[in-house]
């Protein structure tokens, strides 16, 4: 095919118009389904699903934040082998963002942590910990930080709270266990009590 620029610029074909019908374009559109034989291959015919071999799936929510799209958890010998979109849910109807799309890696990645680790106040070392003694920890400072910032009164009004403590929810917490948390933090007198999905 040998192509011309006429005066006013544009291209004319000089040898006919014999290369549109070899255009790949034009191929598949003149094919039964609109993809026809042009846009095949051996390889293509021997692509599966990555979900084919799948022993379950679960439905779940992704983690990442307040919007609460709807996943699909594919399971093969109890280990998680794919995370999609579901179809189903109302809040994504099976569409996942790109952090949604590869919250696999929550799961599978080598470098998650699965130990508690902490380094102590003036430390350049992270230690391991136990969970149990890492819980007590916890409720030893919460309890310690409530009665040493307790205010019975402020400004002559009676408030009965702590300054001390704050609560902040994640997008990963459903509404029961949202309800729980702050049935918990008013008990221990915290008015300081925000979600992540309004941040």
């Amino acid at each position: 095919m040998r192509l011309n620029r006429t005066n006013t610029g544009s291209i004319r074909n000089v040898t006919g118009v014999g290369w549109i019908s070899r255009w790949p374009v034009f191929r598949q559109l003149r094919g039964d389904d609109g993809r026809g034989d042009a846009a095949r291959s051996a390889r293509t015919d021997a692509l599966r699903p990555r979900v084919e071999e799948a022993d379950g799936v679960a439905r779940s929510v992704c983690p990442y934040c307040a919007v609460g799209c709807g996943q699909l958890v594919y399971v093969k010998d109890g280990a998680v082998t794919q995370i999609e979109g579901d179809p189903d849910s109302p809040v994504s109807r099976g569409r996942l963002c790109p952090k949604g799309s590869a919250s696999k890696q929550l799961v599978t990645h080598p470098g998650r942590q699965k130990q508690v680790l902490y380094r102590p106040p003036g430390g350049a070392e992270w230690q391991r910990l136990d969970l149990e003694t890492a819980m007590d920890m916890i409720a030893d400072r919460v309890l310690r930080t409530r009665r040493e910032t307790w205010q019975q009164e402020c400004d002559g009004k009676i408030v009965r709270r702590t300054m001390g403590i704050a609560g902040l929810g994640g997008a990963t917490l459903d509404n029961e266990e949202n309800y729980l948390m702050k049935k918990l933090y008013t008990a221990l007198g915290a008015v300081q009590v925000e979600n992540q999905a309004r941040i």
